[in-house]
């Protein structure tokens, strides 16, 4: 089975989104995108990358965060990190919606899988929990595409989610964004931006089940 190159299907998209702009044609700009992200550090680099390109609304949307005070801490650092860019203006402003804080959803979707390795069936079943809540809100708000940013982490499969984000947006009417956003040294530089603004940097991704398997249990 041929891998696709996310990082090369994303430059594309960006390479016409940069001719629509120089031939003048008729259409919104700048294109508006709906971000799911899963914390701070991982959407730093994502989003001074994409700023230049969308006006990018952060969909923070994490109900897999099984221990309230680590979910509010993530939230906050989302906030504070998207607030310092704003103030900097590194490209077109960035806005943020928080989703609400679910947790038994999440539990429910990993029912029957708790015993999965990490990078298993559960966290396939959790990638496409949080990507069809961001497609439905992404549809109702109307913007152009939609995309996530889980694909910076070297832990995560970035081929299994842009299949499932392609197959969501597919059944939902919306275009979905790809991406592999830890090539050509992605995931390096959200290490140096999470440095640059101090951003509390979590070792697991936020469940349960990573936590112990992170040692934290």
């Amino acid at each position: 089975m041929n891998r696709i190159n996310y990082q090369r299907e994303l430059e594309k998209v960006l390479d016409t989104l940069a001719s629509t702009e120089r031939d003048g044609a008729a259409r919104s700009w700048p294109p508006r995108l709906f971000l799911h992200s899963c914390c701070a550090p991982c959407s730093s680099y994502c989003l001074e990358y994409l700023c230049t390109y969308f006006a990018v609304t952060v969909f923070y949307y994490n109900p897999n965060i099984s221990e309230e005070p680590e979910y509010r801490m993530r939230a906050e650092e989302q906030k504070r990190l998207i607030a310092a860019y704003n103030e900097e203006r590194r490209g077109y402003p960035i806005t943020i919606i928080e989703g609400d804080y679910t947790p038994e959803r999440f539990f429910e979707t990993a029912r029957g899988y708790e015993h999965c390795e990490e990078g298993g069936e559960r966290c396939f079943r959790c990638y496409e929990l949080r990507l069809r809540e961001t497609a439905k809100r992404a549809r109702e708000g109307h913007y152009d595409y939609f995309a996530t940013t889980l694909t910076i982490s070297p832990l995560k499969n970035a081929q299994k989610i842009n299949e499932i984000g392609q197959a969501i947006g597919d059944e939902a009417g919306i275009a979905w964004l790809p991406s592999d956003f830890k090539k050509k040294d992605g995931y390096k530089r959200s290490v140096e931006l999470s440095a640059q603004y101090g951003l509390y940097r979590q070792n697991f991704c936020g469940c349960v089940f990573s936590k112990n398997a992170a040692g934290h249990g």
